[in-house]
């Protein structure tokens, strides 16, 4: 169990040759450019990830030549490739490659950083609403029943990636 932002030091975590990751190829193929795990994709995209190309890389570049390009890790590995990785340097004006309202987020916590926003929207995002999530809690629609066999080692799983 990861997420985007801690898959490399999840998989190298658990100490094995290989590791079946899903549900994102791209993120897998890219956690495996990093380790020397080998890493079975499941050939799962992204919608909004795998819409940006390394054409849209170099129109960033020629159209605001002072940015930093910041690419999701689930975008394909050509255009994490033509993109910048700027590890602990933060700089004044970026451009991050992810769906909008994750970009709005990141803005939101860095007010000293410029953001330029070639975001592509999620259809499925925009349909989870505090207006929809408080209907299913008071109605009780669209509940979801998970045997307790099954729930115990998938909440082990989420308390051993949350304490990495």
């Amino acid at each position: 169990c990861c997420t985007s932002g801690n898959a490399l030091k999840v998989v190298e975590s658990l100490g094995v040759e290989r590791v079946i990751m899903l549900p994102d190829e791209y993120l897998a193929q890219n956690i495996a450019a990093q380790t020397g795990v080998k890493i079975i994709a499941w050939k799962g995209h992204c919608e909004v990830h795998e819409l940006f190309t390394p054409d849209d890389v170099r129109q960033l570049r020629e159209n605001h030549p002072d940015v930093t390009i910041l690419a999701h890790p689930e975008c394909p590995p050509d255009v994490v490739a033509a993109s910048d990785f700027v590890g602990e340097r933060r700089p004044p004006r970026v451009v991050l490659l992810t769906e909008c309202s994750m970009s709005d987020n990141v803005a939101l916590l860095h007010p000293d950083v410029e953001f330029v926003r070639p975001c592509n929207l999620c259809p499925h995002m925009k349909r989870i609403t505090l207006k929809n999530i408080r209907h299913a809690l008071e109605t009780g629609q669209h509940e979801v029943t998970i045997d307790p066999a099954i729930a115990a080692p998938a909440r082990r799983a989420v308390e051993r990636m949350l304490a990495l």
